[in-house]
């Protein structure tokens, strides 16, 4: 399972930055998306992989933190993607309104000379 979560990350950071290297600014938000999914399975990832186990502690259970899931990191990867969510809609406002000023949607504003 670890080995599939390290996978995705890498897969998702290594297109995440090819695609921040792209002369287009869609591109360009694509690429910074695809980098908050890589963090977001990364920080979901470190409150340990563990299935079928219950996020809060019971009293009738026994109180060891190692046979409980962490619900932390899923707070924070929840209030993440929100947040991600947010800047990539108004990334893609801010690109419409670059694009209808300046007629190219390039990152530095002009077309290249092929």
């Amino acid at each position: 399972m670890e080995i599939v979560f390290a996978l995705a990350i890498g897969v998702l950071s290594g297109s995440g930055v090819w695609l921040l290297l792209r002369p287009r600014t869609f591109q360009v938000i694509m690429g910074l998306a695809l980098l908050s999914y890589a963090i977001n399975l990364f920080i979901f990832c470190m409150g340990r992989l563990k299935v079928g186990s219950p996020p809060i502690i019971h009293a009738d259970l026994e109180s060891n933190p190692a046979l409980y899931a962490d619900p932390v990191p899923q707070a924070l990867v929840l209030t993440a993607i929100v947040i991600s969510f947010a800047t990539t809609a108004l990334f893609l406002v801010v690109l419409l309104a670059a694009r209808g000023l300046t007629g190219t949607d390039h990152v530095d504003g002009r077309e290249r000379d092929t």
